[in-house]
């Protein structure tokens, strides 16, 4: 028994969910997205509750049972809180500059190393070692935030590099004089 998937989700205040062909969307105050559910899944939406229920007790069917609930929470919560993510580098002369839509990233590299935000987010520069990556959607926030920290990697001898704001980097010793 999956209990995250047998949960029952309620609905806000200001958020509408509709049910057609096998598409989930949901519509709030900050936009709307949408999901596809798998054939093997049901979802029914009454008096404000969510539930989401298999049609088959297969081994997938199961799998995917708990994801799907979960993805509809993140829906839920992305169009009424949207959802954030800060980034920080550490070095010197490493920084940040946000150009319109675009990232230019300054890491120690020959060249300045420039992203193109997608659309649906937007970055805020906080300084110029720290930028919040925000929008709707859970999946894309992460996505591009993970896009920007494969820049440059935090290192773990010196801790140089693109690290998200709550992560911690093990740090090495590294060799020791004679």
């Amino acid at each position: 028994m999956s209990r995250i998937g047998n949960r029952k989700l309620v609905v806000p205040e200001g958020v509408t969910v509709e049910s057609r062909d096998h598409v989930i969307t949901v519509k709030g105050p900050k936009g709307e997205l949408s999901l596809d559910l798998n054939k093997n899944l049901t979802v029914t939406v009454e008096d404000g509750v969510i539930t989401v229920k298999r049609n088959n007790e297969d081994l997938k069917t199961k799998a995917i049972h708990g994801t799907t609930n979960a993805n509809l929470k993140n829906l839920i919560e992305g169009v009424t809180h949207g959802f954030s993510k800060g980034l920080e580098i550490i070095g010197v002369g490493y920084r940040f500059n946000v150009k319109g839509n675009t990232l230019v990233i300054n890491a120690g590299y020959s060249h300045p190393v420039e992203l193109t935000v997608p659309e649906g987010l937007s970055v805020e520069a906080i300084s110029n070692t720290e930028i919040k990556v925000s929008g709707i959607d859970k999946i894309k926030v992460g996505e591009f935030a993970a896009n920007i920290r494969k820049v440059r990697q935090p290192e773990p001898y010196k801790g140089k590099g693109i690290r998200y704001k709550d992560e911690y980097v093990r740090r090495k010793e590294g060799k020791k004089a004679a």
